[in-house]
């Protein structure tokens, strides 16, 4: 695996901690999960955006 490190704002990063403690996962986790699954919507959004999908919008 890769190592990234990132810089989070302060608030950004205690959000975040509060997330991972009331799920009892590390904080590593969650910002992962977050990330990919953005990644994941801004890929569809790209993909709808360029008319490769025709998802119905409501």
């Amino acid at each position: 695996m890769t190592q990234v490190t990132i810089l989070l704002e302060p608030s950004v990063a205690l959000f975040y901690a509060q997330i991972a403690q009331k799920a009892q996962l590390p904080l590593e986790q969650v910002l992962a999960e977050a990330l990919f699954t953005l990644a994941g919507e801004l890929s569809i959004e790209a993909l709808i955006n360029t008319g490769v999908f025709n998802l119905p919008t409501s």
